[in-house]
């Protein structure tokens, strides 16, 4: 029997930031099929979202701080919120490279990693939601592990091909560093997925 109430809204404001990491990833997605016009547009958009996690984590924080029974350990919750953070600004970085450095046309592969990203935001989402329900969520993390993997290779033959084939330094330079950002911006995700398993394991 529960004699102190536990402040669960903390998996609300999980599910909150998961939800604008989703929605950026989904713009980011949106940006890199359509071509440079498009992108700048998907880019500030991110920022908006952006903005409004920074808000979201605030308040994780400030309610961590006034709440005496979390759900979960509060080290969890603030690694948590932290990890996912990282997520969305890794997406809003490398929106802003896209723009910045005027990637036009946009490899296809960047596109597939754009893809990689939106899909690890996915499961990220169900992962959050199983964890809210008390439920395994372990094949959530395996999925992004996979994805991951699947992003590491796309990177990396993608940088070979381009000390292969691209003349210009200035150029290869700049497309090497959007492919680092996509790179670490889906690592971000396996640290959400990898701190969800901790999570996991201490409350089992």
């Amino acid at each position: 029997m529960r004699l102190l109430p536990r402040e669960e809204k903390f998996y609300h404001l999980f599910l909150k930031q998961v939800e604008l990491i989703s929605q950026a990833s989904r713009l980011l997605l949106a940006g890199v099929q359509a071509g440079n016009s498009r992108m700048a547009a998907c880019a500030t958009e991110i920022s908006v979202l952006e903005r409004q996690a920074d808000e979201v984590i605030h308040e994780t924080f400030t309610r961590l701080n006034q709440t005496f029974i979390t759900p979960i350990d509060p080290e969890d919750i603030h690694n948590l919120s932290s990890a996912l953070d990282n997520v969305m600004d890794g997406i809003e970085d490398t929106a802003h490279r896209l723009v910045s450095y005027r990637i036009d046309p946009i490899p296809p592969n960047m596109v597939t990693l754009a893809e990689i990203v939106a899909a690890c935001a996915r499961e990220l989402r169900s992962a959050f939601e199983a964890l809210e329900k008390g439920k395994p969520l372990t094949e959530h993390s395996i999925e992004i592990n996979k994805l991951e993997n699947d992003a590491d290779l796309i990177g990396r033959s993608s940088v070979v091909d381009l000390f292969n084939k691209e003349k210009d330094p200035i150029t290869l330079i700049k497309l090497k560093e959007v492919y680092e950002f996509f790179e670490d911006t889906i690592d971000c995700c396996e640290d959400v997925a990898d701190v969800l398993q901790n999570v996991t394991v201490k409350n089992s």
